[in-house]
């Protein structure tokens, strides 16, 4: 067992491997269960074997962050799109001084490549601008566990607008879990109040991940067009998560999300993992 584990830790750190069999060993680091690509069974498993084998030449566009806005308004229209200050191939593009005084910088290519800025005359725009080389040097296919839709997506910039919402004084992200155009749960989530699975219901659902946080959020007074949104993104994918927020009243798209927690974190309690697992009819190949 214990030479199990380190053998598991060492191929983690081999991103060269070939990813069928890194994608199988990196499951197993993360979750300590083995992975069967010839009979997945729970929902982490699934998506394991979605970033393998699940080569839909749409899912480059839909991870990368400007250019999925060509499809959300193909699909639903402009208006639910967030307004775009502009997109850029180097932080050396960007012309602080025609900025906003609020807006928010992204890496297109990945996720946690996000800059809030609330104030421009505070930023510091030399750390800034490491920031987004560095944010520019990443790959997420090697980043992570090698998520196949990632890893030609070419590394940009793009600046948005500042949302916030004057209803709850806050930004709630409500990503919806879609299987084959059908919303089954959903997360909301904000900075602020933490993370929380309902219905579509809105009732707490019985499970979650391990940490509990100790608040409620509210439902939105837009959540059944949130959910209608989501269906209309949704239909044609086996799973995908997609994610709104509201602000003030108006649904406003976020992201498209194939792979959650790159197939990571276990719903906790433990039997949820396959009840999820069961909405999740995977392709043939």
């Amino acid at each position: 067992m214990i030479l199990r584990k380190f053998w598991v830790k060492l191929i983690k750190t081999f991103k060269f491997l070939p990813q069928k069999f890194y994608v199988k060993h990196y499951y197993e680091y993360y979750t300590g269960k083995k992975l069967d690509y010839n009979n997945p069974i729970e929902f982490n498993q699934k998506l394991s074997w979605y970033k393998v084998f699940y080569r839909n030449p749409l899912l480059p566009k839909l991870v990368d962050k400007y250019a999925v806005r060509e499809f959300v308004e193909e699909k639903i229209g402009k208006q639910y799109l967030n307004d775009c200050i502009g997109v850029y191939n180097s932080p050396k593009e960007i012309d602080w001084d025609k900025l906003p005084e609020k807006f928010v910088i992204k890496g297109v290519h990945g996720c946690n490549f996000n800059l809030v800025v609330t104030d421009k005359s505070k930023v510091n725009k030399t750390k800034a601008n490491l920031k987004m080389y560095k944010w520019l040097n990443k790959n997420q296919y090697y980043r992570g566990g090698l998520e196949w839709a990632y890893k030609n997506v070419k590394p940009r910039l793009i600046i948005e607008q500042f949302m916030q919402d004057e209803i709850t004084n806050d930004l709630i992200d409500y990503k919806f879990y879609c299987f084959d155009g059908e919303p089954k749960f959903l997360i909301a989530q904000s900075d602020t109040l933490g993370k929380y699975f309902y219905s579509l219901n809105w009732e707490e659902m019985p499970f979650g991940w391990k940490k509990k946080d100790p608040n409620k959020i509210n439902k939105p007074t837009n959540f059944n067009e949130l959910i209608d949104l989501s269906k209309k993104l949704s239909e044609g994918f086996p799973f995908v998560r997609v994610d709104f927020y509201s602000v003030n009243g108006s649904s406003v798209f976020g992201e498209m999300t194939f792979y959650p927690t790159d197939a990571r974190k276990e719903f906790y309690p433990e039997k949820y993992n396959k009840i999820v697992g069961d909405y999740f009819k995977l392709p043939l190949i």
